[in-house]
């Protein structure tokens, strides 16, 4: 482990597991497995609770008191730490710098997601352009996908409580610069005053520029060219989980103009129109059998409603899980 920075996560239902080592990916390593010395381990598993039940960073001396011993935590907007940086060394030693990392969760229930600064520091987010929250598929926009897309959003559409996923894609950030990043998450179970929700909650760790990682995909992988290449002006691709009616994500550099889909806090929220879900719901059960196609109106940006024409076709994300490509289609003024 030399002088590196240790990433644990603590999403919850398991034991804290490493999932990074310097700028080197790990999947799911228990602390036992990465430590020889029991002293050690035992450091790092009490460094990792003192986080946790007090919610600060530590500085402080190993049991022994030979080493010092450094954790931060990594947290969501709401709070909830999803992780913890550890450092383990000689008290002469300095700390190496550490990569940028950010918490971040979906709730797949209510098909929203939230990051936290240290997320939207990774992505070089503008101050005036940082949302606490919005639309799942909004947590698409910056990240180019590798070859396991469809088993990700599988995952999604499942949304089973234990279910935990592991990649390193691409992150396109708002200065330009692609950068090669590990995405590590699980899905919780959790009783809130609306109910039982699906949370996945996850962490993002930056692992270098996307050019110098061979598991980063290329900013262009060749299923989405042919999207793009397929695509005419005045259409725009979705992938659409047809259990909820719910956007995944877009497949096109920018989605309708005027249409609410990022359910941010000073727009209205994104909705089909109430008299046209029973022709959505028709539409979704008819993919089982053939393409579909018909017009929604959906809630605009003024507040009002805009008709769009939609294609449907059925997609395999995996051998037992389907979702719906979909066309939208600009509707010409008479």
């Amino acid at each position: 482990m030399s002088n590196n920075w240790i990433l644990i996560e603590t999403f919850g239902e398991a034991e804290p597991s490493v999932i990074g080592l310097g700028s080197s990916p790990k999947s799911f390593v228990p602390l036992q497995k990465l430590f020889r010395s029991a002293s050690s381990r035992d450091d790092a598993r009490a460094a990792t609770a003192e986080v946790l039940s007090g919610g600060s960073p530590l500085d402080g001396r190993s049991r022994d008191g030979h080493r010092r011993v450094l954790a931060e935590p990594l947290r969501t907007f709401a709070g909830h730490i999803h992780g913890v940086w550890l450092w383990l060394g000689r008290h002469e030693e300095t700390p190496p710098p550490r990569d940028a990392a950010g918490a971040w969760q979906f709730n797949l229930t209510s098909s929203t997601a939230s990051g936290s600064d240290d997320l939207l520091d990774l992505y070089r987010v503008p101050e005036a352009e940082r949302e606490t929250q919005r639309a799942l598929a909004g947590a698409f926009t910056r990240l180019v996908t590798n070859r396991d897309e469809s088993e990700a959003m599988a995952k999604i559409v499942h949304s089973a409580p234990g279910t935990i996923h592991q990649a390193v894609w691409t992150v396109r950030r708002d200065d330009g610069e692609l950068r090669a990043a590990h995405f590590s998450c699980r899905m919780i179970r959790e009783n809130t005053t609306a109910g039982d929700q699906v949370i996945l909650r996850g962490i993002t760790h930056d692992i270098g520029p996307a050019g110098e990682i061979s598991t980063a995909p290329p900013p262009t992988i060749l299923e989405h060219r042919v999207l793009e290449a397929s695509t005419k002006d005045g259409e725009f691709r979705a992938l659409v989980n047809l259990r909820t009616l719910n956007l995944l994500r877009w497949y096109n550099s920018e989605p309708p103009p005027n249409i609410c889909w990022e359910n941010l806090p000073h727009q209205p929220a994104p909705a089909i129109h109430p008299d046209d879900l029973p022709i959505a719901k028709q539409m979704s059960n008819a993919l089982a059998r053939e393409r579909t196609s018909g017009v929604l109106r959906f809630r605009a940006l003024d507040g009002g409603w805009k008709p769009m024409h939609l294609d449907g076709v059925l997609v395999s994300l995996d051998q037992h899980t389907t979702a719906a490509l979909v066309t939208l289609t600009e509707l010409e003024r008479d």
